[in-house]
């Protein structure tokens, strides 16, 4: 996982992150991912989660390969398999996606209604594939509402399952839909958080394709 700092290195961005960890998802005293300062070059936490239309069950792992770097948790008494080592069918690792700039999406449709802004998300996947990875996240509802709603509205993007809110936690997510958007190797770019219209989006997409276009090219240089 090395790498993904060396590929992070000389991008110029301004990174943002939360106000204050949140401990249950739509707490209203929680903080939320991208209002408030942060470190520069602040890696995205690592996870792996079931796809949300396979048969694997059990919750998120977020062990993370490298504790002293990231100076995140890690298991210290009950050592877990790194997130990213996970070689389980059915599952969808964060750091896979890093190969590219990467959108990532939070959501919840119990009590928070976010269903309609995947739709949206779906759309951005289908013409900006190839060129973005995309990762929808699920927080927390029930897998067979989630199963019904990939198949009733003809998702294609990659849908993970947050179990028991484990990375919504990790990553600070307090609102519906929060967005991560993230440079190549997976380095936080910028962050949003309410529902956003797809020229919204788009424009979001575009902002941060021509960032790393630029975080590139001043690396070259």
């Amino acid at each position: 996982m090395r790498d993904r700092y060396f590929i992070a290195v000389g991008l110029l961005f301004t990174a943002l992150v939360a106000i204050a960890f949140l401990n249950t998802v739509g707490s209203e005293d929680g903080g939320t991912l991208g209002l408030d300062e942060a470190p520069p070059r602040w890696p995205l936490p690592e996870f792996a989660v079931p796809l949300a239309a396979s048969e694997l069950e059990g919750d998120a792992n977020v062990a993370q390969d490298d504790c002293v770097t990231s100076r995140l948790p890690c298991p210290a008494d009950a050592r877990r398999t790194p997130a990213c080592r996970i070689r389980d069918a059915g599952t969808i690792r964060v750091c896979d996606l890093f190969d590219r700039p990467l959108v990532l999406s939070f959501w919840f449709d119990k009590g928070g209604d976010c269903a309609d802004q995947q739709d949206a998300v779906d759309r951005a996947y289908a013409r900006y594939r190839g060129r973005v990875s995309f990762l929808s996240l699920d927080v927390r509802d029930d897998r067979d509402t989630v199963r019904d709603l990939i198949r009733q509205r003809g998702w294609r993007m990659p849908v993970g399952y947050d179990r028991d809110g484990a990375v919504a936690n990790l990553y600070r997510v307090g609102g519906c839909p929060t967005f991560a958007y993230a440079y190549p190797g997976g380095v936080l770019q910028s962050a949003s958080i309410g529902e956003l219209t797809a020229r919204q989006l788009g424009a979001r997409i575009r902002a941060l394709l021509r960032a790393t276009r630029a975080a590139q090219s001043g690396r070259r240089s």
